[in-house]
């Protein structure tokens, strides 16, 4: 590591300490920011790992939606994400006040709302119930057989639990652009290209690709799936980051990026526009900080805990 980078993870690493901080980085986080956190994994898991922490301050390296989860979880902490700017296309995709406005233009149909994690705080506390990439099977094969489900805000990931479950729902019409990204003809030359590897693709995927895949599962899954399988080489069709926490956590395996028609790997714009040094502003400053309206937060809180008493 060059000296600059290494006196900026020194100077961390004490703003850290000094601000009982804990810093949790998302798979799709840049490697020097992974290697430097406390926790490494995906936003929900991260959020609960902070809140059993006697930490001060949590510092989640990720994308906005990610610090509300912390903030909806830790309420008496103080959350600060390197990035006011890290969004989301897929949390975009549903603002709150546009899901409000159809759940009252659709009231008659009195929707049970499964709310994918990837949402804002506000679509949380509209939501019956949170689910995970991980869990949401068990969550829509548990909700109440008398309504009709309204899922979102990610299609592709209502569609594929759809499918395993084949339980019937309504889908928001959203998506993450990074896996919408990867297409049929990307992922199938790539696979010419490897015959020997397996495909390992996140549900947020589109159809086309899901059906060319070895496996489809979570993040937090693939690093199981690929420890376990009995393959010496994965094709990984998430955002690039996910790389480097599979190359640490599974050595002597290799892996290679799915890649889109256009590049031969997949960045996520918003993930990437954290650095060490917006990090190390982050803990210094105490900024920018996610805050979130007591009640909306409550009422977030509540479907998440709904999720944990219905996936046990």
């Amino acid at each position: 590591m060059p000296a600059v980078a290494t006196d900026l993870v020194e100077e961390i690493l004490d703003l850290k300490k000094r601000r009982n901080a804990v810093i949790l980085a998302h798979n799709y986080q840049v490697g020097e920011i992974q290697d430097l956190a406390d926790y490494v994994g995906d936003s929900l898991g991260l959020s609960f790992k902070a809140a059993e922490t006697d930490a001060d301050v949590i510092a989640f390296c990720g994308v906005h939606f990610m610090g509300e989860t912390a903030k909806i979880l830790s309420p008496s902490k103080k959350v600060v994400i390197p990035d006011m700017d890290a969004g989301c296309s897929l949390s975009d995709s549903c603002p709150p006040e546009k899901l409000a406005a159809f759940l009252a233009e659709h009231q008659e149909k009195h929707y049970y709302v499964i709310a994918y994690i990837n949402c804002s705080a506000g679509v949380k506390a509209l939501a019956d119930c949170i689910c995970t990439s991980g869990n949401a099977m068990k969550i829509v094969e548990a909700a109440p057989t008398d309504r009709p489900i309204l899922f979102v805000p990610d299609q592709n990931l209502g569609a594929w639990v759809m499918e395993k479950t084949g339980r019937k729902m309504d889908l928001w019409q959203g998506n993450c652009y990074v896996h919408v990204d990867f297409t049929r003809a990307s992922i199938a030359r790539i696979r010419e290209e490897h015959p020997q590897a397996r495909v390992v693709a996140h549900p947020e995927c589109t159809f086309a690709v899901r059906l060319l895949a070895d496996e489809v599962c979570s993040t937090e899954k693939m690093v199981t799936y690929c420890r376990d399988t009995p393959a010496d080489s994965f094709i990984v069709v998430t955002e690039s980051g996910m790389l480097h926490r599979l190359q640490k956590e599974v050595p002597g395996k290799i892996f290679i990026p799915g890649p889109t028609d256009r590049c031969a790997c997949n960045d996520c714009r918003y993930m990437k526009l954290n650095t060490l040094e917006k990090l190390r502003d982050a803990l210094d400053f105490l900024e920018p900080e996610i805050l979130i309206p007591e009640d909306i937060r409550t009422k977030a809180e509540q479907s998440v805990r709904r999720m944990l008493d219905l996936s046990r």
